[in-house]
């Protein structure tokens, strides 16, 4: 006899989620010697190059922790510091030939692995709990303005 567990709340489900979502990038990341934050760093720049206040943003870093990360990408020659030609104090953060191609795995891996883990949920309930989280994190940005990638970034991610 089995005994059916019960459902989870609203707020315990997100949180075991988002820690699901966030194991999935920690297995993807060690497949490509990478660090969680590095391939998120790397799926960011897929769409070109962006500057250091908006990944500070996007990547919910401090100042000083967004440099440390650039600086151990930049070494390992996943990106490169390039000027901003619209602001010659700042500088935007680009992939190299090596970054895209590892960007673009990790990238992968972690959608194929989502979708393989939503694969069972019919159609109409991922785009039910797509709209929702997408809800969720419009509010976040009307509350707190801070963007978790830019909406013209972000279109061509949507899987």
């Amino acid at each position: 006899m089995t005994t059916k567990q019960p459902v989870l709340g609203f707020t315990e489900a997100l949180v075991r989620l988002a820690h699901l979502v966030e194991a999935v990038f920690g297995e993807v990341s060690r497949e490509h010697d990478l660090t969680p934050q590095q391939a998120q760093l790397l799926c960011l720049l897929t769409g070109g190059p962006v500057g250091m206040t908006e990944l500070t943003r996007s990547l919910h870093l401090e100042k000083s922790s967004l440099t440390g990360l650039v600086d151990r990408a930049e070494r390992r020659g996943l990106v490169v510091r390039t000027r901003d030609v619209r602001d010659r104090r700042a500088c935007l953060i680009e992939l190299t030939c090596d970054g895209a191609r590892i960007a673009v795995k990790a990238h992968d891996g972690v959608a194929e692995r989502l979708d393989a883990l939503a694969g069972g949920l019919p159609p109409e309930h991922r785009e039910l709990l797509a709209g929702a989280i997408d809800g969720i994190l419009a509010e976040h940005t009307a509350l707190t303005g801070m963007v978790w990638l830019p909406e013209e970034r972000d279109a061509d991610r949507r899987t």
